[in-house]
C-alpha cells in the first residue's frame, strides 16, 4: 500500500522518514515490555538479612528547602534499616532551613553547611562534598557494604524501601539501583499525570533494561554502592556537573561495567507540580540534561556490554533526535492537510487504519498496561498520548537553550504541605 503516493518527493520523504521511525520504536518499546515482565512479576527475593548486611548513607541535598525538609527527615529517620546515617546538604539556604534542622536531634543525623562562594553551585556540586566527607561518616565499614541513597528534599522514601534494594545489592556486580518515584500530591490532574509518566518509565523502559543490566539512575531515590562511586570518581568525586547529573552517573557507572537495575519494590514519593509552566520548565532543564548526555555515546558503545544492550542505550541516548523526526512529520502532514494537498484519510481499508493506530499508540498503550495493568492500562493510554504530546515542545526550547549554551535555572518552589504527622509513608 503506498501510503504517501502523490505527494511530491520532498514532502513524502520527511512523512517515510517519520514512519520508519515509529515502526521502529514501536518494536522497540514491545522488546522492552516483554523483557520488562520479569521484573514485574517475578522479583529477585531479598536477603534473609534484609538491609543489614550494609551500612546505609542517605544524603539529602537542601536548599531553601523550609516547607519539606523536616518532612523527609522525619521519614527517613523511619526507614527499617539498622545502620543508617543521614547526612543534609545544607547548600548555603538563605531560608528557615537551618532553623529547622538544628530542631531535630537524633544520632543518625549529620548536617553539613555549606557557605558561599562555595555554596548554592550546584546538586553535583552538594553531593560530591558529601562523598569527599565520608570516610568520618562511615568509619571502618569497607566501602563495598556501603550504599549511597540520594534523597530529594521533598522526598519521602518508603520505611522498607533498603529491603528491597538490599535484594539487587547482594550481586557484588549491581552499582546502583533506581526505586520507582510516584507523586503524593496527585490530586491535581496533571500531577496525576505525572505520576503515571513515572510509572510508565519505571515499568516498562528501565524494567526492561534489566536483565541488561542498564537500567539508569534517575536522582531522587537513586542508590549507589559506594565502591562503585569511588570506580567512577575524580577529583572532584563521582557527580558532574550536569543538569541531570544523575543520568550521567547512570551511564558512566554502566561503561565502567557496573550493573544498573530498577527496583520497582522500593519506591520514593515526591511532589509533582501542578502548573503547566512551572512543569514545562522543569522538563526542559531534562531535556537539556539528555541532550547532554549525548557527549557519552562514545564511553556507552565501548561499554563491556553485548551488542544488544549497547544498542539500545545508543538508540534511548538519541531519543531526542528521534523525537525531533516524528515531530517534523507530523508538522508536515498537518501542513498538507491543512493546505488541501493530502486528505486526513483516504479511505483505505480499515484494517490499516487500526494497523496505524497500533503503530501510532501502541507504545503509549504497552507503557500503561504495565503501569496500571491491562483494563486501566488501555484506557488511560489515550489519555496519557495527549499528555505526551503537550510536553512535546520542551524539546525545542532545550535545543535552543543548549545551542546558545544558557544554562541557568530558577529553582522551583514547593507545595505547602498539609498538616500532618510524620508517618511512614
Amino acid at each position: 500500500m503506498d501510503l504517501f503516493g502523490g505527494l511530491p518527493f520532498g514532502w513524502a520523504v520527511p512523512l517515510w522518514i517519520g514512519f520508519a521511525v515509529i515502526v521502529v520504536m514501536f518494536a522497540w518499546t514491545l522488546l522492552l515490555y516483554v523483557r520488562g515482565r520479569r521484573a514485574r512479576r517475578r522479583p529477585t527475593e531479598a536477603p534473609p538479612e534484609g538491609a543489614d548486611r550494609f551500612l546505609w548513607v542517605f544524603l539529602v541535598p537542601a536548599l531553601n528547602e523550609e516547607v519539606t525538609i523536616r518532612d523527609s527527615v522525619d521519614r527517613l529517620l523511619g526507614v527499617e534499616a539498622a545502620r543508617r546515617k543521614i547526612v543534609v546538604i545544607d547548600d548555603g539556604s538563605e531560608d528557615r532551613t537551618p532553623e529547622i534542622l538544628a530542631g531535630i536531634e537524633h544520632p543518625d543525623l549529620a548536617v553539613l553547611r555549606r557557605d558561599k562562594p562555595a555554596a548554592q553551585q550546584g546538586k553535583a556540586a552538594a553531593l560530591n562534598d558529601a562523598y569527599q566527607r565520608l570516610d568520618g561518616i562511615i568509619g571502618d565499614t569497607p566501602r563495598d557494604e556501603v550504599i549511597v541513597v540520594v534523597v530529594d528534599a521533598d522526598g519521602r522514601l518508603h520505611p522498607d524501601a533498603p529491603r528491597y534494594a538490599a535484594a539487587q545489592f547482594a550481586d557484588p556486580r549491581t552499582g546502583g539501583v533506581q526505586s520507582l518515584v510516584r507523586i503524593y500530591n496527585r490530586g491535581h490532574l496533571l500531577t496525576w499525570m505525572q505520576d503515571l509518566e513515572f510509572g510508565v518509565y519505571g515499568n516498562l523502559f528501565q524494567a526492561g533494561r534489566n536483565d541488561w543490566g542498564t537500567a539508569g539512575m534517575g536522582g531522587n531515590g537513586q542508590f549507589n554502592r559506594l565502591s562503585a562511586l569511588d570506580d567512577v570518581s575524580d577529583t572532584t568525586g563521582p557527580w558532574h556537573d550536569r543538569l541531570t547529573e544523575d543520568q550521567d552517573l547512570g551511564l558512566r557507572l554502566i561503561s565502567a561495567g557496573w550493573e544498573g537495575r530498577q527496583e520497582l519494590r522500593c519506591v520514593v514519593d515526591q511532589q509533582g507540580l501542578p502548573g503547566l509552566r512551572k512543569l514545562l520548565r522543569q522538563r526542559t532543564r531534562w531535556s537539556q540534561g539528555n541532550l547532554q548526555a549525548i557527549g557519552l555515546l562514545g564511553e556507552v558503545w565501548r561499554a563491556k556490554r553485548g551488542l544488544a544492550p549497547r544498542v539500545e542505550q545508543v538508540a534511548y541516548l538519541l531519543m531526542p533526535f528521534w523525537q525531533g523526526l516524528v515531530g517534523l512529520s507530523l508538522l508536515v502532514g498537518v501542513i498538507l492537510w491543512a493546505t488541501g494537498q493530502a486528505a486526513f484519510w483516504n479511505g483505505g481499508p480499515t484494517w490499516w487504519l487500526a494497523v496505524v493506530y497500533l503503530l501510532g499508540f501502541g507504545g503509549t498503550i504497552m507503557g500503561c498496561v504495565a503501569a496500571r495493568g491491562v483494563l486501566r492500562g488501555i484506557l488511560l493510554a489515550q489519555v496519557y498520548a495527549f499528555y505526551s504530546w503537550l510536553l512535546w515542545p520542551v524539546l525545542i526550547r532545550s535545543t535552543f537553550r543548549q545551542l546558545t549554551e544558557r544554562r541557568d535555572w530558577s529553582k522551583t518552589e514547593r507545595e505547602a504541605l498539609p498538616d500532618q504527622p510524620a508517618a511512614a509513608a
